[in-house]
């Protein structure tokens, strides 16, 4: 087996590589709450009445800086959001940078002082960190840790039927504008990642409906809204149908993605979150969303059904329905 790209790209490849060697090649999994096995954004571990949240993510985004953040910003809101969407607080977060040699100085500060910018919108502080220099080549690779807690943890595993999904704002910004700007494509209006730490979006809406009522969440990262949806359904085995209509995706976003072949549904977000409520409460938890600054696009999308299990339908502006399939692998590599 060789590794490529698309095995680091999220999607069915990277599960694949994931299921078969990473899950197999290890023995102690779990520390007593969700372990590795769950393949969730973070592990939950029992902490007295509550239950400390650990994740980890390594940032090898290319280009560094990109219309609406960078490599730092992208570093901090990535973790502090994987915490967040398991229904945890986030405490503190760790920084390790791997540079490579003859790096500019300036930019070094510059993405550093985007990571402090960053982590004080949360807030969450920095409290401890590494840093190696290799031979030249790589330009800089930033690995992020946290640590949450977390009243009752989230899983992306709870979804019920007769549910409603919501999403926190429009889809496919990040990556697209990433693939734009790599492709030089240009617009009257820029097209800018939405790359932001959405924990004030799940804490409003905690707040509204309460932890119990929040089954499942997770950030559509790689690999997009089709991934998420897909994941979500097939690990609660249920059903999830879509309205086309309904999923909000900007103009602009919608005329690259048809400029450059790429579905925005396939392709990573960076402040967004998935959300499944019960139906009697789905109203509410929209209204908490759009009440934030990072969830005021907030849209409810769909629906959790019975048939289908584990598969995800879209219902078109016609009224036709076609099976959304989970990618391959994000369709726009090194986007996170």
């Amino acid at each position: 087996m060789k590794i490529k790209l698309e095995h680091g790209a999220g999607g069915e490849i990277m599960e694949e590589l994931l299921r078969d060697v990473v899950l197999k090649s290890l023995s102690l999994k779990s520390a007593g709450g969700i372990g590795l096995d769950a393949l969730d954004d973070g592990a939950a571990i029992p902490f007295g009445d509550k239950h400390l949240v650990f994740t980890i993510d390594g940032h090898t985004v290319k280009p560094l800086f990109f219309p609406g953040g960078d490599i730092g910003r992208l570093a901090i809101s990535g973790t502090v959001n994987d915490l967040a969407v398991m229904g945890a607080k986030p405490l503190a977060l760790a920084n390790s940078m791997i540079i490579g040699e003859g790096f500019d100085g300036e930019d070094l500060k510059r993405i550093l002082r985007s990571m402090d910018e960053t982590a004080r919108e949360v807030p969450v502080p920095i409290v401890t960190g590494d840093t190696k220099v290799v031979e030249d080549g790589i330009g800089i690779f930033v690995i992020t840790a946290g640590i949450g807690i977390a009243e009752r943890p989230v899983s992306d595993a709870g979804a019920e039927v007769g549910d409603v999904v919501l999403v926190s704002g429009t889809v496919g910004d990040h990556g697209i504008a990433l693939m734009s700007h790599r492709e030089g494509i240009a617009f009257e209006t820029e097209l800018e990642s939405d790359v932001a730490p959405i924990w004030e979006v799940v804490e409003a809406v905690a707040g509204a409906i309460g932890w119990e009522n929040i089954h499942a969440m997770k950030d559509p990262t790689r690999g997009g809204l089709s991934n998420a949806l897909n994941e979500m359904a097939r690990k609660a085995n249920v059903g999830i149908l879509i309205r086309e209509t309904d999923v909000p995706v900007r103009p602009e976003v919608r005329a690259a993605s048809d400029m450059l072949g790429i579905n925005p549904f396939d392709v990573a977000n960076e402040g967004k979150v998935v959300m499944i409520v019960p139906r009697e409460h789905a109203e509410e938890a929209l209204k908490a969303m759009r009440s934030t600054e990072r969830g005021k696009n907030a849209a409810i999308i769909g629906d959790v059904i019975e048939d289908y299990r584990g598969k995800v339908l879209v219902e078109t502006g016609i009224g036709g329905k076609r099976f959304l399939e989970p990618p391959a692998g994000d369709p726009v590599p090194r986007v996170c």
